[in-house]
């Protein structure tokens, strides 16, 4: 096995690492030939609620014939009214399926949106 050596008194020239290179999060990287999209403004949780919404209004009334149905079955049932009750969880089961099919609805339709 052959190894090179230098000479004692030579001094070779020594490349220096380069410097560390810093990130700044605030800004996007640059990349040669590539321009990032602007970023939307951030919206609050109240915000999004209504857009959203407005895109698909059905999961919410879903939602809250759910919560309904099951509040006033849970009443009835301690109240003793075990024929009522009953029905009123048949009714969550059916408000519960109402919701997923809104939510499996709302996506196909945002799935299936032209790109702006």
């Amino acid at each position: 096995m052959a190894t090179a050596m230098t000479p004692v008194g030579q001094d070779q020239p020594t490349k220096a690492d380069p410097p560390p290179v810093v990130f700044d999060l605030s800004q996007p990287p640059v990349i040669e030939g590539f321009t990032p999209l602007p970023r939307a403004k951030e919206e609050n949780f109240k915000d999004k609620f209504i857009r959203k919404t407005k895109e698909n209004p059905f999961v919410p009334i879903g939602c809250l014939g759910t919560a309904g149905a099951l509040i006033y079955g849970l009443s009835a049932f301690r109240r003793g009214k075990t024929r009522q009750s009953q029905l009123l969880m048949r009714a969550r089961i059916f408000a519960q399926g109402f919701t997923v099919i809104a939510i499996i609805v709302g996506v196909a339709a945002t799935a299936l949106k032209p790109k702006q």
